[in-house]
C-alpha cells in the first residue's frame, strides 16, 4: 500500500497564537513539507485547489512544479483539481508539463470540489455542476489517451482533431477520481476503470464499506477485475508521542477550521469531547500515538483493502514544526510498520 500526505495549505487564523500565517510563509512551509516527505521515503504528496482566502493554493500544478525541483522520488498529485470549473485541455497541459519536469511523477486527482467559489469566478453556472464535471472528465480522459482529439460536448467548444501538447513524460498521466461518498461517483469511477480516492472526513469508516463494495461490484459488472483497480483513502491524521499530545496539538486549529466551514454549511460546532470520541479505535480521525495510528490504518485496510492511504495533517494552521514532527513519526515509524504488516498479509481480503 502506498502511503503519503496531502494538504490544502490552510491559512485559517491560529486563535491561540493570535495571528495568521501569510500566504508567502505557508507556501514556503509547504515546499519544506514536500521535501521532507520525499526524504522520508513516502510515496505520494497531494496539494488541493481552492479559491478562498483561507487556503494558499489555487494552482496545484505550479506548487508541485516547484516541489519537483527539490524532490527525487515522490509522486506529485493534485488533491483535487476542480475539473468542473477548469478547462480539461489546460489541466492536462499543466500536469503534462509537471510530468516532464519531475521525470514522470505527476498525477491528477480530479474532483468536483467541495466549495463553490470557482464557479462564479470562472463564469460557470452552479446549476450545471454535475453536467460540467461529467463532460469535462470525458474530455480529459480522451486527451490523455490520444495526442489528437476529435470531441464534441454541450458545455465547451469542440475539438476537431487538434493536438494537445506537451505530452507527458509517462505514456499517460495517472488520473484518479476523487469522491466523497455518493453512489453515483463510485459507479462512475468503476465504469471508467479509474482509480478512486475516497475522502473519509466524517462518520465511522465502516459506514463506507458498502460504498467501496459498490465500486468493486460495478467494476465486475462492467467486465473489469476489481483487483486491478486502485483504491485510495484520504483522511485527517496527526501523530505525536502520546495520544494526549496529538489531540492537544491538532484539536485547536482543526476545530477552528472545521467549525468555520460548519457555520457556512449549518453543521454544529465540534467540541473536544466529540473530537476525542472520533479519535477512538473505530472513529474517522486517525489522531494519536504512533501505535494508535498504525492500528487505525490497519483497521481501515481490513475494511477496504485499499492500495493507497493519504494523510491530511495540516487542517487549520497547525504549527509547522509540529506538522513536520508528525510527518517524521509517520514516515519513520508508522509507514514501515504498516508496510510490514500488509506485506505479511494483514488485512488482505
Amino acid at each position: 500500500m502506498e502511503l503519503g500526505i496531502y494538504t490544502f495549505a490552510d491559512l485559517q487564523p491560529d486563535r491561540l497564537a493570535g495571528r495568521s500565517i501569510t500566504t508567502h510563509q505557508r507556501i514556503k512551509d509547504l515546499l519544506e513539507e514536500i521535501h521532507l516527505a520525499d526524504q522520508l521515503g513516502l510515496d505520494v504528496f497531494g496539494v488541493g485547489e481552492h479559491h478562498r482566502a483561507d487556503y494558499a493554493v489555487s494552482s496545484p500544478a505550479v506548487v508541485l512544479a516547484a516541489a519537483a525541483s527539490i524532490t527525487k522520488n515522490i509522486k506529485l498529485t493534485s488533491a483535487v483539481s476542480v475539473l468542473s470549473s477548469d478547462d480539461p485541455v489546460r489541466v492536462f497541459q499543466d500536469f503534462a508539463t509537471l510530468d516532464q519536469i519531475s521525470d514522470g511523477r505527476a498525477e491528477i486527482m480530479a474532483g468536483r470540489g467541495s466549495f463553490i467559489e470557482s464557479f462564479p469566478l470562472f463564469g460557470y453556472d452552479l446549476s450545471d455542476y454535475d453536467a460540467l464535471f461529467s463532460e469535462k472528465l470525458d474530455l480529459l480522459l480522451r486527451i490523455n489517451e490520444s495526442e489528437k482529439v476529435a470531441w464534441r460536448g454541450k458545455m465547451r467548444s469542440p475539438l476537431d482533431g487538434l493536438g494537445v501538447y506537451p505530452r507527458p513524460y509517462q505514456a499517460k498521466l495517472p488520473i484518479w477520481l476523487a469522491v466523497g461518498g455518493t453512489p453515483e461517483s463510485a459507479m462512475r469511477a468503476a465504469r471508467l476503470k479509474l482509480p478512486m480516492a475516497l475522502a473519509i472526513i466524517g462518520g465511522m469508516p465502516e459506514r463506507f464499506v458498502p460504498f467501496v463494495n459498490l465500486y468493486k461490484k460495478t467494476a465486475r459488472d462492467e467486465g473489469h477485475d476489481p483487483a486491478s483497480l486502485q483504491l485510495g483513502i484520504n483522511t485527517h491524521v496527526f501523530v505525536s508521542d502520546t495520544s494526549q499530545q496529538a489531540g492537544d496539538d491538532f484539536y485547536p486549529t482543526y476545530a477552528a477550521m472545521m467549525n468555520k466551514i460548519g457555520r457556512e454549511r449549518g453543521w454544529p460546532p465540534l467540541s473536544r469531547d466529540q473530537f476525542d470520541a472520533n479519535c477512538s479505535a473505530k472513529g474517522y480521525l486517525v489522531v494519536g500515538s504512533v501505535q494508535q495510528v498504525i492500528d487505525k490504518i490497519l483497521y481501515e485496510h481490513e475494511l477496504f483493502s485499499h492500495t493507497r492511504f493519504l494523510a491530511q495533517m495540516s487542517v487549520g494552521t497547525v504549527d509547522h514544526k509540529k506538522v513536520m514532527k508528525s510527518m517524521e513519526l509517520f514516515g519513520t515509524q508508522v509507514a514501515p510498520a504498516v508496510r510490514k504488516a500488509i506485506s505479511a498479509g494483514h488485512g488482505v481480503q
